[in-house]
């Protein structure tokens, strides 16, 4: 039995859990609800407010889509109860973001800014103060979406090794290199 597929999934009063005849499962709550295709080999339980996920067969592809699909249901049940956040810092001289609304403007040192509209689930919030590094912190209710979202945007000015510039996650280390040296 995979070891996390067979623990079960507890849902928190608030947050509904419905299974359709296709295998469509959907969970609500109160940040928002929240749809995933489940595979015919899976068959998803809910007992006293636990969801217990378990296989037909004990095939290859079966037992790893049995934890596949127990970490995504819990993800969905996380999400629309508390909710996903990430915070990234632009680090690098002249760097700036400012948002209007679900677009959003970087200046990261190119001869053009970078424009990006983001999607209506992810909600984004921008701050720049006087000797710190901007700021973006986006929230949602969808691991994967906002996942998706902070790897686009990282893409635009990755960190680079030598002296640490570019777009990276609040408290991630960025291995440094040393460069060149003089010849003596």
């Amino acid at each position: 039995m995979s070891r996390i597929g067979k623990l079960p999934i507890n849902v928190p009063a608030g947050v509904t859990v419905t299974v359709g005849k296709d295998n469509t499962v959907t969970v609500k709550g109160p940040k928002g609800e929240l749809t995933q295709n489940i595979d015919g080999r899976m068959k998803i339980e809910i007992n006293n407010g636990e969801l217990t996920i378990t296989r037909s067969d004990e095939s290859k592809e079966s037992r790893s889509l049995h934890g596949l699909y127990r970490s995504l249901l819990n993800n969905m049940v996380i999400g629309v109860s508390e909710g996903f956040r990430k915070e990234m810092e632009l680090v690098g001289v002249g760097y700036r973001v400012s948002n209007n609304g679900q677009i959003v403007e970087f200046s990261l040192g190119y001869t053009h800014s970078i424009f990006m509209e983001l999607p209506k689930e992810i909600k984004v919030e921008t701050k720049m103060e006087r000797n710190k590094n901007p700021l973006i912190m986006l929230e949602s209710c969808d691991k994967q979406l906002l996942g998706q979202v902070c790897a686009k945007i990282r893409s635009f000015r990755k960190p680079e090794p030598y002296k640490g510039k570019g777009i990276r996650f609040v408290g991630e280390q960025v291995r440094r290199k040393s460069g060149k040296t003089a010849a003596k």
